[in-house]
């Protein structure tokens, strides 16, 4: 029994709690705003924050305490008398203050469990459709987005991208579905929401820094399926994800569906070659019904099979919502990926130069990897504890050279070695602002007709760039300017 049950509506009474807000990024910003919008006392506590945001909480009279050592941070939370501490997601569980907060037996929760209990700001909750997975969830829930959008739904793609999840629930549209991107960080603090359909795209190394091991790291996702009342969407083609499904909890209402890029089964939605099709929300299991296909695609898109899986996950989340089948391929014919996710920078002399900067881990790097026969092969950056030695396994035979980057070069070039040592290996060193001329400059050399040179990192980009838009945005100007011409 939570000492805050009673807060569960944004009609309730908030203005008695005390809570403090710790981060101060746009998510925590949208927190401290809603908050203080609910009448509850707030006290900001941040190791950083723009001067803008800082003279807005000075307007609204909000408290702050910014930069101070953590001596002076445990005093004044401890002087301040929280009930609750709404965190940034990206903050460990083993920070000083959560622990303190957490042996003070006070609740720790994140922009998802407030916009949860708040959601019926203007009278009818919103319905959330929520996706997670290691790969493919941003792709995925905008996907969700414009499904919705096409069949006249007033929805939204929020969470983890995009607009922040209190701004859409305060938001005077009105939005009746959210579609909600949670990372294992939201999930991992998150305590307790009721998604109408959810999703475990897939499960791959990723973030063991943070959660300790990859055990912790899919308990952790496979949250997102408890208390799902209507639709758990898995991936046949990743047994985690039902293993997963198995253990969540109060979910006996909602229906199992699967998604693949081969020919479904009953209660799945897949291709039959180049056309989507639907077994899972049918009346009878032996019927299959179109719902689109690849021809509806924008042609400035590459098609892999990681799109293909998406764009099947997607629509058995957006089916679950009711969406129809023309409904469906009107969005397809619409989308448009994000950029830096295997996107087309230039095709010249036979050479494809992909940017999928966003390829962050391993896992995503598979996905551009295997829709490529050659490559010349973008790899390197922060590893965050992950091993790159069975990607390179994997995808030797395609990888015509590799050139490496990043400061941390050794276990890239290690992994090379051993599992490709037929690969012809060019290491970038020089400059961070230089790191892409080079890459083309070598690439240049290497790449003929049939070729893709591929920047697919498999790693998190902070060593050398700003974050992976900066790297790819560096790599396409590099393209363009070397290049194209």
């Amino acid at each position: 029994m939570s000492k805050l049950d009673h807060l569960q509506s944004w009609h309730s009474d908030w203005s008695e709690l005390k809570a403090v807000v710790f981060g101060l990024g746009v998510s925590g910003f949208s927190v401290a705003d809603t908050l203080n919008e609910l009448g509850a006392t707030v006290l900001v506590i941040a190791d950083k924050a723009d001067d803008k945001s800082l003279d807005i909480l000075d307007a609204l009279g909000i408290d702050s305490l910014i930069g101070k050592d953590s001596e002076t941070v445990a005093k004044r939370f401890s002087e301040f008398g929280a009930q609750l501490i709404v965190t940034s997601p990206g903050i460990k569980p083993d920070n000083a203050l959560l622990v303190q907060a957490g042996e003070a037996d006070i609740e720790i929760w994140t922009d998802i469990d407030l916009a949860w209990r708040v959601r019926d700001k203007f009278g009818k909750p919103s319905q959330w459709i929520c996706i997670t997975g290691t790969n493919g969830k941003t792709t995925v829930t905008q996907l969700v987005e414009q499904m919705l959008l096409s069949a006249g739904i007033r929805a939204v793609a929020c969470g983890n991208i995009g607009k922040p999840i209190l701004d859409a629930v305060r938001d005077p549209a009105e939005f009746e579905v959210l579609a909600v991107e949670l990372s294992s960080f939201q999930l991992h603090y998150t305590n307790h929401i009721e998604p109408l359909a959810s999703t475990v795209l897939n499960l791959a190394e990723d973030h063991l820094d943070w959660h300790g091991s990859m055990q912790e790291y899919g308990r952790t996702k496979g949250k997102i399926y408890n208390n799902t009342k209507l639709c758990c969407v898995y991936n046949v083609g990743d047994k985690q994800t039902s293993e997963l499904l198995a253990k969540a909890t109060n979910t006996d209402e909602a229906q199992a569906v699967g998604f693949t890029v081969n020919t479904p089964a009953p209660n799945e939605i897949g291709w039959v070659e180049d056309i989507l099709v639907d077994r899972a929300f049918v009346d009878d299991a032996s019927e299959a019904l179109e719902l689109a296909t690849l021809n509806d695609l924008n042609e400035s898109i590459i098609v892999s099979p990681h799109l293909m899986s998406n764009i099947a996950a997607a629509a058995s989340l957006a089916r679950a919502a009711g969406v129809q089948p023309h409904e469906i391929a009107r969005a397809l014919q619409e989308f448009q990926l994000d950029h830096h996710r295997i996107e087309l920078v230039l095709r010249k002399d036979g050479i494809e130069w992909v940017d999928d900067s966003k390829a962050t881990n391993p896992h995503a790097a598979a996905a551009a990897l295997s829709s490529f026969d050659s490559v010349v092969w973008v790899v390197g950056g922060l590893l965050k504890g992950v091993d790159i030695s069975a990607l390179v396994a994997k995808y030797s035979s395609k990888l015509k050279a590799a050139i490496v980057i990043g400061l941390d070069t050794e276990p890239v070039l290690e992994a090379l070695a051993k599992h490709s040592p037929n690969t012809q290996v060019h290491e970038v060193k020089t400059e961070p602002s230089e790191v892409m001329s080079e890459v083309v400059r070598i690439a240049k050399g290497i790449a003929t007709d049939g070729d893709a040179v591929l920047l697919a990192p498999a790693a998190a980009s902070m060593d050398q760039f700003k974050d992976y838009a900066h790297r790819g945005q560096q790599f396409a100007e590099a393209v363009r300017k070397e290049v194209q011409g």
